[in-house]
């Protein structure tokens, strides 16, 4: 799925920069008649530094500094029109407003250097971000599949999180993982690198899924312990790191499917318009949280459940950016019931269903945190 289209769709703003131009060439142009037809006791040039000012809240350096330019020239010719330019009324305007302009033009271009920087870093963690999230194809073996994933524009160092998603074909099926890791930024990212390693690597030598994800359990508990005694020292908190994360197991000769939960929010089963909850018996802790697990008690822990899986039922993995999304009042987004409302057939589509409809629910089109979504739809 092209999320260029999305993003774009969530910031409207960048493409009224022009159309805003217009509020402070009106408001000199307003001040400046009125300026010249008011009494002589009345004076409205101080209020010409409000158009410099307010271009500076969304234009550059460049645009400030000729919104200023103007705003000083506009008060030049009410001070001849009315009395003279060297009238100290006038004069002390002048300078004042020379000086404001100066000063928003050098705060507009300290906020584009900002706004590059983060432009810059927002690129370089996508960038890492598509490399540890390889797309998924569209068939896999009986299965028809789609993902999708949205950033979170609420951070202000414009961090991606760690929101992942895998697919393996193995002999027998079809195996799926989605995960969380708690924290955002490049640790999170690389702690999402680890489990997608950890999973790529055993997803087609352990027989079992309770292997697999005891296998994941291995592989990242050390690193997340590495990462925590790392960071003792410094300012983030790494000492409560773990990775919510659900395992799926798709056999391709029966119409059902295995699953281990760890800590991670329930897949979403749809069949004729009933949105079915995946909640399993007895979920595990959470991937890096080995030491909640009694030595000898893995196996059990990482039991598989089985549910029912059949031709044209379509399956919803799904992190918790996309249930906590709020909306003006603070309701979160009703998945389950938005699901079951969906009119629509195959994955891709309800995905770009289910983008356009979060977006919509939450509060000014930001998501507080980055969410993920993959689709799977059983073929007869």
């Amino acid at each position: 799925m092209d999320l260029r289209a999305l993003n774009a769709r969530r910031h409207p703003y960048h493409r009224l920069r022009h159309a805003l131009l217009a509020a402070p060439i009106a408001l000199i142009a307003f001040v400046t008649v009125g300026d010249i037809l008011a009494p002589s006791d009345v004076h409205l040039g101080p209020f010409l530094v409000a158009a410099p000012a307010l271009t500076a809240s969304f234009a550059g350096p460049r645009t400030t500094g000729f919104v200023g330019a103007v705003a000083v020239l506009a008060q030049v010719v009410v001070a001849m029109v009315r009395s003279s330019a060297t009238d100290l009324n006038h004069s002390v305007q002048i300078v004042s407003l020379i000086l404001i302009s100066v000063f928003v033009t050098l705060f507009a271009q300290l906020r584009e250097v900002r706004e590059k920087e983060l432009v810059q870093l927002r690129s370089v963690a996508e960038a890492a971000q598509q490399v540890v999230l390889r797309p998924l194809r569209e068939r896999i073996g009986p299965l028809r599949m789609a993902s999708v994933y949205l950033a979170a524009e609420a951070e202000a160092e414009a961090q991606i999180g760690g929101d992942l998603y895998a697919v393996a074909r193995t002999a027998r099926g079809t195996r799926l993982l989605i995960g969380d890791v708690r924290g955002k930024g490049l640790e999170a990212v690389g702690d999402a690198a680890v489990v997608l390693g950890a999973f790529r690597a055993s997803a087609h030598q352990e027989a079992e899924l309770s292997g697999l994800v005891a296998y994941l359990e291995g592989a990242v508990a050390p690193d997340l312990q590495d990462a925590c005694v790392e960071d003792a020292g410094g300012g983030d908190d790494r000492g409560e790191a773990f990775i919510t994360a659900a395992v799926l197991d798709v056999p391709d000769d029966r119409q059902t499917l295995g699953l281990v939960n760890c800590g991670h929010p329930p897949p979403l089963l749809l069949r004729g318009g009933r949105v079915i909850r995946l909640d399993v018996t007895h979920p595990a802790p959470p991937l890096g949280l080995s030491e909640l697990v009694e030595p000898g008690l893995a196996a059990q822990t990482f039991a598989a459940e089985t549910f029912a899986f059949e031709a044209g039922d379509i399956m919803l993995l799904y992190t918790d950016g996309v249930i906590e999304a709020r909306d003006e009042t603070g309701t979160f987004y009703p998945l389950a019931e938005r699901l079951a409302a969906w009119p629509g057939t195959g994955p891709r589509a309800l995905l770009s269903h289910l983008c356009d409809d979060l977006l919509s629910h939450a509060a000014g089109h930001c998501l507080g945190d980055d969410a993920a979504m993959v689709a799977i739809e059983r073929l007869g």
